[in-house]
């Protein structure tokens, strides 16, 4: 008897002793695909006619890009002039004659507040 076949357990195979292969990690960029087959001249009038409907779809996204930026900037300048006039109001209000601290709730009583020993709610750990 050889010494493999000494080594070898009750039931098992001549051969089935094969060593594991190592597999390499393969990526996105190990697809092979056909795209670099195809010469990158429009040879046939349809490529030409498709690359035309191509740019012309991307011409129309880029102007619904430009025209909704547009809208955005003058969103932007509206704000711009609304919290200027924010701004001079508030200024104004302050340099008013009455001491610069006007009253927002005219006519409404304000209460006292209550003394420190009035207690309100503890808390006990």
């Amino acid at each position: 008897m050889k010494s493999a076949e000494v080594n070898r357990k009750p039931g098992e195979r001549k051969g089935t002793n094969m060593a594991i292969r190592k597999r390499t990690m393969r990526g996105l960029n190990d697809i092979r695909t056909h795209s670099g087959m195809v010469e990158q001249g429009l040879t046939s009038p349809y490529k030409a006619y498709m690359k035309l409907s191509c740019l012309e779809m991307e011409k129309f996204r880029r102007g619904q890009e430009r025209e909704s930026a547009r809208q955005r900037i003058e969103n932007i300048d509206a704000r711009f002039q609304e919290i200027t006039a924010e701004e001079k109001e508030i200024l104004q209000t302050l340099n008013n004659p009455d001491g610069g601290h006007p009253s927002p709730l005219q006519g409404v009583e304000s209460k006292p507040a209550p003394p420190p020993s009035a207690g309100g709610f503890k808390i006990r750990y």
